[in-house]
C-alpha cells in the first residue's frame, strides 16, 4: 500500500514511524498493530515490528480498521481513552479509524506526519476532517516531546537517542549538546 502514497517520500513517512514506533517502545505506550489485507497489500513496516516482535497484527478486511471487532477489543483492552494514531491512506484507514474513535468517545490525536495519502490534496482534507470532528493533529516530535516534558526527568537518555536517530537537524543538535556535556 505504501506505493500508492504520494504526500510524503516513503524513506521520511518511514524515518517518521519509526520515531513514533521507538516512543511507545521506550515509554511503554500500548500499541494496537493493525494491516489491512496483509497477503495482498503487503506487512507493517519492519521499523514498527522491529520494537514489537511479540505484539499481535490485528489483520482485517475493512477499510475502517473500527468496523472490526478484534481491532475494537485491542483498542478497549488497552484501558486508555486517548488514542494516538497513524497509518497509510490518511483519508481511509486513519481518518474513518479515528472518526469512529471520536464517535465511540475516545480522545484522538493523529499524526501528522506518520500518515500518508495519496495526493496531498487526499492527505490534507482527512486531515481537516478528522480535526473538524475533533481530533488534534500532532506530529511524531510532538507527541515525544510531550510525552518526555522534562529533560531532567526519567527518560530523557531515550528521547535524546530517538531524537539522534529520527529528528534530522535538531537530532544532530542534540547529538552535539551530549557531546559537550561528556
Amino acid at each position: 500500500m505504501v506505493l500508492g502514497i504520494n504526500s510524503i517520500e516513503t524513506d521520511r513517512l518511514k524515518n517518521n514511524v519509526a520515531g513514533l514506533a521507538k516512543i511507545a517502545d521506550a515509554y511503554d505506550i500500548p500499541v494496537v498493530l493493525s494491516t489491512i489485507g496483509k497477503e495482498h497489500n503487503g506487512p507493517l513496516f519492519d521499523e514498527i515490528t522491529d520494537h514489537f516482535p511479540n505484539e499481535a497484527v490485528v489483520d482485517r478486511t475493512t477499510l475502517n480498521s473500527w468496523e472490526n471487532e478484534a481491532y475494537v477489543e485491542a483498542v478497549e483492552a488497552t484501558g486508555q481513552d486517548r488514542l494516538v494514531m497513524a497509518g497509510l491512506w490518511t483519508e481511509v484507514c486513519v481518518c474513518f479509524a479515528a472518526l469512529s474513535a471520536l464517535e465511540a468517545g475516545y480522545d484522538v490525536y493523529v499524526v501528522a506526519d506518520a500518515c500518508g495519502g495519496r495526493t496531498d490534496t487526499d492527505h490534507e482534507l482527512a486531515l481537516e476532517r478528522v480535526i473538524d470532528a475533533g481530533a488534534t493533529p500532532v506530529t511524531w516530535a510532538q507527541v515525544l516531546y510531550e510525552v518526555q516534558r522534562d529533560w531532567a526527568a526519567e527518560g530523557a537518555r531515550d528521547a535524546h537517542q530517538i531524537s539522534i536517530e529520527n529528528a534530522g537537524d535538531f537530532g544532530m543538535t542534540v547529538e552535539y549538546g551530549d557531546f559537550l556535556r561528556g
